[in-house]
């Protein structure tokens, strides 16, 4: 018959929990003092960097995107704030909020025409129109890291993927997965039809209907009848030049 341990085995036992407890405690707050060392050598080496790379960074969208690379491996954002140390250092900060209010202003301006939805590229070069008084090139995703501060208004302000294309959304619009296939159809010719869409993707005309007059009340869609063929074309002025007169004067930098 196998005998039951005693109390010392228990106690022996228990005590050796403890220490194995203990010891891994001890492991684990090791490493993260290690790593906290590590993390703060880091911080230091990028604050050096950025000191004597300060003009690269301010004038070279790549330098610039390269640099952004590197403090998220390291979990610092320069964009946090528009005052402090990296506000101070290489005044980023205030290049994106200025970015981001310039967005704001061209996103209202073409509201009309769009219902609020923008091709990325498009938004940088009317970005970029409006700011041909100042030296430094503004890119993609200069305006992306703009966009992700304006978040924060609770506007809709948003950047997303449809197809090939990588979308703006500067209102509260929740687009389903029909909505995204529309779009994405759109590009090719910057219009759709209800019969090319049940066509396309082997869709009822009631279900095609739905999505294109959901998307007409958000005003994304401009309709256009006519044509000899009888057919109504839904143009999209999202994935489509759309041609906007913007006050460059009040967004000029110098």
């Amino acid at each position: 018959m196998r005998r039951r341990p005693g109390i010392a085995g228990l106690q022996t036992a228990a005590t050796n929990r403890n220490q194995f407890r203990t010891l891994g405690e001890d492991v684990a707050k090791a490493r993260t003092e290690s790593m906290k060392e590590q993390l703060s050598v880091f911080r230091t080496q990028l604050e050096d960097f950025a000191r004597k790379h300060k003009n690269d960074i301010k004038k070279s969208p790549a330098f610039r995107a390269q640099f952004h690379a590197m403090c998220q491996k390291i979990g610092v954002d320069p964009l946090a704030s528009n005052k402090g140390f990296w506000a101070e250092l290489l005044g980023i900060g205030d290049f994106y909020y200025e970015l981001g209010v310039q967005i704001v202003d061209i996103c209202l301006a073409t509201r009309s025409h769009n219902g609020g939805l923008i091709d990325l590229e498009e938004l940088r070069a009317l970005l970029t129109k409006r700011r041909r008084a100042s030296r430094e090139r503004i890119t993609e995703d200069d305006c992306s890291r703009a966009i992700s501060k304006l978040k924060a208004l609770g506007g809709g302000f948003e950047v997303f993927t449809v197809g090939n294309r990588r979308l703006v959304r500067s209102v509260p619009t929740e687009l389903n997965r029909d909505h995204n296939q529309i779009i994405e159809a759109a590009q090719i010719q910057g219009y759709v039809t209800a019969e090319d869409l049940v066509s396309r993707f082997s869709w009822q005309m009631g279900r095609v209907i739905d999505a294109l007059e959901t998307l007409m009340k958000e005003g994304l869609v401009m309709v256009d009848d006519g044509h000899a063929d009888g057919k109504r074309r839904y143009w999209f002025p999202c994935v489509s030049t759309v041609d906007v007169d913007l006050d460059d004067s009040a967004g000029n930098t110098t």
